[in-house]
């Protein structure tokens, strides 16, 4: 059914577990501003709402503001999370799938962080390179597994694009794959090297989106199940806030569980993934045909191929694979 070991894979995230910590930490602090912020601006607006005798009105748009704000600050932190969480957490995995030795306990960050630093000095570029090759991703369903449009019978179109929204979901951790790819090359042309994972990703493309399929599954299912559990507390926390808030324990409930698939789930899918995704690519150099279908599908791919001409000089070429 699917080709990524799950053994394996949990001791690949077991080795990694200051990078789990840190994860946790980030991702579960950011669920507490959540709450701190959607309860005090509720009792700032139950306590307003008092002198316009709207008091449970006033409270649900305090919330609303302070998780607003945190929304606000969680979308400019990406950045940072970006280059000092998840492309950490990547470059130890990367070695890790190789075989290579890495650092344990907290020696691990500091490792990780060179790595990355060598291959993307500065947070901006790799945040650059990550939005360009999320862009690709947007046409890869097309790609891959785009049907719809072929079908004439409006049922079985139907059917396809469920099929495509399926893929697509299936899609979600390819930025973080080429990002493994691209510092597993070491390349000194990190445009290029996404340019060229991208292009080994989607001539794999049957094989890639069969394994994600099945951890997409695994995975939204979890966290289904995690965000029924988190219903409870979510629920009990809001119950001690003031104002009628009862809504937002749905909200709440919804953030707990994105924490906990951000901090546990999605290293499991992205260690699974990239070590088919190596497998499979092994003594392959990037299709010609795939590279100018994705050229003519996709902006953000063109612009990959040019800002690697302009920032290195030359010709793209194809990277070595490592042994």
């Amino acid at each position: 059914m699917w080709d990524f070991e799950i053994g394996r894979t949990l001791a690949i995230m077991a080795r990694t577990w200051p990078f789990i910590v840190t994860r946790m930490v980030v991702y579960f602090g950011i669920t507490l501003a959540y709450i701190l912020a959607t309860g005090v601006g509720a009792g700032i607006g139950f306590g307003v709402g008092h002198i316009t005798d709207d008091a449970t009105g006033f409270a649900f748009w305090g919330g609303a503001v302070g998780f607003g704000i945190v929304s606000a600050a969680v979308y400019w932190l990406r950045e940072y999370i970006l280059y000092i969480v998840k492309a950490g957490h990547i470059a130890v995995m990367v070695r890790l799938i190789d075989g290579q030795d890495v650092p344990e306990g907290q020696g691990q960050v500091a490792y990780a962080r060179e790595i990355v630093t060598s291959r993307f000095a500065e947070a901006s570029v790799l945040f650059v390179v990550d939005q360009l090759i999320k862009g690709v991703i947007r046409v890869l369903t097309g790609l891959v597994g785009g049907t719809a449009a072929l079908l004439p019978v409006p049922a079985l179109q139907t059917l396809a694009r469920f099929v495509n929204t399926v893929i697509r979901i299936s899609l979600t951790y390819v930025d973080e794959i080429i990002l493994g790819y691209n510092i597993r090359t070491q390349s000194a042309t990190p445009f290029d090297s996404a340019r060229q994972g991208l292009v080994l990703y989607a001539q794999n493309g049957g094989q890639m989106v069969k394994n994600a399929i099945w951890l997409a599954i695994f995975m939204w299912g979890l966290a289904f199940l995690i965000f029924l559990i988190m219903l409870a507390p979510a629920a009990a926390i809001l119950y001690l806030m003031p104002g009628q808030l009862a809504g937002w324990s749905f909200v709440l409930a919804i953030v707990f569980a994105w924490a906990v698939k951000a901090a546990l789930l999605e290293p499991f899918a992205i260690a699974a993934l990239m070590t088919v995704y190596f497998r499979t690519i092994e003594g392959q150099t990037p299709n010609p045909e795939w590279d100018a279908r994705l050229a003519n599908a996709s902006k953000h791919f063109r612009e990959l191929k040019d800002r690697a001409v302009s920032t290195f000089g030359g010709e793209t070429t194809a990277a070595p694979q490592p042994s």
